[in-house]
């Protein structure tokens, strides 16, 4: 099945269907970049950014939320 295929049966989908599967895909986004922020720490890929704000808080360059 292709993309454009799946594309026109989602068109096609009545509004309750539509919502369902709108749950669902947005649910599948979340566990997959979930997934990869996972992979990506424990590959270290965010040490950096972690050291950095750890350094700009130290310093006193940062402000309350």
């Amino acid at each position: 099945m292709s993309l454009v295929e799946i594309e026109q049966l989602v068109e096609s989908l009545p509004a309750d269907q539509f919502a369902e599967f709108s749950r669902w895909l947005e649910d599948l986004a979340a566990r997959r970049w979930e997934r990869q922020f996972e992979s990506d720490v424990a590959a270290g890929k965010l040490d950096r950014l972690g050291e950095k704000a750890l350094a700009e808080f130290g310093a006193g360059r940062c402000t309350a939320l």
